[in-house]
């Protein structure tokens, strides 16, 4: 048949796991990136080293872990009982090696799999182990997971315990820089839920108290309705409160482990908290009235966790125990006596919440009427949706929204126009606003149903009975950029902050980034890229004024220069650069320091006169930065 590849035996090969390692590196670690997001590779290797040292903790060994991140050099110490030396090389290298196979040396913890610390190794150009144990010491450099040296040391005066200290190879990751803040959180988190352990990190020093307590306290961005209830026991602790906006938020954890995507223990205590606040009151409340604004934490500990990737991102195990009581059983039963407890010796808190969840019951009645109306309506526009182009894949296996599935929410028929024209129809789905959105700040979620625009939005999204259904996993605000596509994206933003934050919260909502220019050179030049294949470099795309001064210095003189005023204006064959593999999109995050009442009121608010003058200084500080640059 023409056109069909030939396929023989030479096209057979077996990898080493080296090999696999460097060649999917997406299989061990998630996703590569360049650092400018919490989940990028880069952080989940400093995690993978971390988790051991922390293992060693949980096992009553050493109650110091340092962490150093300098030009990309990350440097982990600990003080627990020292990798054995004769097996030092074979367990930093060698995959599926580790004392965490059924022995009682690890029990309850994270690093199970004799996977982590040997992906770092083999994604690192340079990798060095050094253990000391009763004055012993070995050290154990690495090349790419490559064996570089190996020096035994004798009466050497340092403290029992295990150091790594790697440079992430720039041949799989490309050029990546470490945002320090990620470090910082990633640090934090594991204070919380190991009381007695410090870290030092770059030389501060982090610990905490009240654990998971500290961790709501610290990550909450509204006054909470009442004091978190925070209780623990052996192998789970909790923390619980309400605020006043819509929607649900968790943090969750597993052997100290953060698993964002949840899992068995968060669906357990989501339907135990139901459970037992229906019981207490004696009322039959809704379920989403009894959650809607809480802000929670869990924490759990589970003996051979089983997570549903190498990431740990998600916890799949059944059982506390081999043979023995389930996770959701478990979760269960302590809420039950605890919680219940907790409320009947705290009658303010116990009021605080019935009051809220009868607020809850009040405006989702108050709604129905309308809802069911715009449910109709939805549905008989999706039957002929203009305003939709959808893609083919949605959910995954576990009925999710599937990791590549994405949807551009963008403005005018000429941009989306180019977007739907050089989108990838099996995962980009586009949705064409029409005009400016309304500023929802300050109004129910009635509204959400009343508007056509956000009825339709909602409804294409899937989110109206909840976030677990969402058809996208990367919603994309795509605006042009100017001062009108710059207000149309802060409209977007007020509508997801104020009814649905769990799209942020979940990481969803990202904005894409599209060039300001163009800049090329009549005559085609062609150079060698790093697969060997030849590539032309006469035009160059900018995002900002410092990639367009850079691109003109390289391609030469008089380069043609345009400039993008609007997504309308690139063309669909263009479009192909920024919205696959080059995409740059920047992830909408909430943190502490992003009290979402405060700042909606005063962006979006009626407080003309200080909004006035907060404009007025910043175009200013505009202003100097172009001067600048003339």
């Amino acid at each position: 048949m023409s056109g069909v590849a030939n396929y023989t035996d030479d096209d057979i090969r077996t990898l080493s796991p080296r090999e696999h390692i460097r060649l999917r590196p997406g299989m061990y670690i998630g996703k590569l990136g360049d650092g400018s997001q919490p989940d990028d590779g880069i952080y989940i290797l400093i995690k993978e080293v971390v988790d051991n040292s922390v293992d060693e903790f949980i096992m009553g060994a050493g109650k110091c872990v340092e962490i150093t991140v300098e030009n990309d050099t990350v440097s982990v110490r600990d003080y627990g009982r020292g990798i054995p030396l004769k097996s030092l090389a074979v367990a930093v290298s060698e995959m599926n090696t580790g004392g965490k196979y059924g022995s009682d040396a690890f029990k309850k913890t994270v690093g199970l799999n004799g996977v982590g610390v040997k992906a770092v190794n083999m994604l690192s150009s340079e990798f060095t182990a050094r253990s000391v144990r009763g004055g012993e010491a070995r050290t154990v450099t690495f090349s790419r997971g490559l064996e570089v040296s190996d020096r035994w040391e004798s009466n050497v005066e340092e403290k029992d315990g295990t150091r790594i200290t790697f440079r992430v190879d720039e041949e799989v990751f490309g050029r990546y820089a470490y945002n320090l803040e990620f470090v910082e959180t990633l640090v934090k988190n594991y204070t919380y839920l190991n009381l007695g352990l410090t870290f030092k990190f770059n030389g501060k020093t982090y610990s905490s108290k009240n654990g998971l307590l500290d961790l709501l306290n610290e990550n909450m961005t509204e006054e909470p309705l009442y004091a978190p209830i925070h209780l623990s026991g052996e192998d789970i602790e909790v923390a619980i409160t309400h605020g006043n906006g819509y929607g649900e938020s968790y943090f969750s954890f597993v052997n100290g482990q953060y698993t964002p995507q949840g899992g068995t223990h968060q669906a357990a205590f989501r339907e135990a908290i139901v459970k037992t606040v229906r019981e207490f009151f004696r009322k039959d409340y809704d379920a989403s009235d009894v959650r809607t604004s809480i802000i929670a934490a869990i924490s759990v500990k589970v003996t051979d966790p089983m997570f549903e990737s190498q990431t740990k991102t998600r916890l799949g195990s059944k059982d506390m125990e081999p043979g023995g009581v389930t996770v959701r059983q478990f979760v269960m039963d302590f809420l039950k006596e605890q919680l219940d407890n907790y409320l009947h010796k705290h009658p303010d808190t116990a009021s605080a919440l019935g009051r809220k969840i009868v607020d809850n019951e009040k405006e989702r009645k108050a709604i129905s009427g309308v809802q069911k109306k715009a449910r109709e309506i939805a549905k008989k526009v999706s039957l002929n949706n203009k305003k939709l182009r959808d893609c083919k894949i949605h959910y995954n296996d576990r009925n999710e929204a599937a990791e590549e599935s994405m949807i551009f929410i963008t403005e005018g028929n000429s941009a989306s126009g180019s977007i739907t024209k050089s989108r990838d129809v099996k995962t980009q789905a586009v949705f064409s606003l029409r005009g400016k959105p309304l500023n929802c700040f300050g109004l129910s979620k009635k509204i959400v149903y009343e508007n056509e625009e956000f009825n339709l939005l909602q409804a294409a999204l899937n989110i109206e009975e909840s976030m677990e259904d969402l058809r996208y996993n990367k919603v994309i605000i795509a605006t042009d950029a100017d001062v009108d596509g710059m207000h149309i994206r802060l409209l977007l933003l007020t509508f997801f902050l104020q009814f649905f934050p769990d799209v942020i919260r979940r990481g969803h909502l990202y904005v894409l980034q599209t060039p300001l220019f163009r800049v090329r050179r009549k005559e085609t030049r062609r150079r060698e890229g790093k697969d060997g294949k030849q590539k032309e470099t006469n035009t160059v795309y900018c995002y900002s004024e410092e990639e367009r001064l850079r691109a003109i210095n390289d391609l030469g003189p008089n380069p043609e220069i345009t400039r993008f005023k609007g997504l309308g204006e690139i063309s669909p064959d263009e479009f192909k650069e920024f919205i696959g593999e080059n995409m740059r999109l920047d992830k909408v995050r909430l943190t502490k320091e992003d009290p979402i009442h405060e700042m909606l009121e005063f962006y979006m608010g009626k407080n003309t006169y200080e909004r006035q003058g907060f404009i007025i200084g910043n175009l200013r500080v505009e202003a100097d930065y172009v001067d600048e640059l003339i």
